[in-house]
């Protein structure tokens, strides 16, 4: 069974909910809401579904929080074109 080590990185169920209320990026609230979901026993594949996400992505996420902390789940735009209202000001 899939768990979230919160312990580990001195976190609680609770906290993983606030981040997922508080975070700045709305992707980042996403997968803090997902895996506190987790620890209340909630299944991957449901979270996947109702997040409209693949369940690998899901799992995914768990595994990065569990092996490297909650700064791994935090969603980086790492490539693409700039949204376009970001283009105009650019200009």
């Amino acid at each position: 069974m899939l768990k979230v080590n919160c312990a580990e990185w001195g976190q609680t169920p609770e906290d993983l909910r606030r981040l997922s209320l508080e975070s700045a990026h709305p992707r980042t609230r996403e997968r803090f809401l997902a895996l506190y979901e987790i620890t209340q026993g909630s299944y991957p594949t449901k979270i996947a579904k109702h997040a409209k996400r693949h369940f690998q992505s899901v799992i995914a996420w768990v595994h990065q929080y569990n092996n490297k902390g909650p700064d791994a789940v935090e969603f980086l735009h790492t490539g693409g074109h700039p949204p376009f209202a970001k283009k105009l000001k650019t200009l």
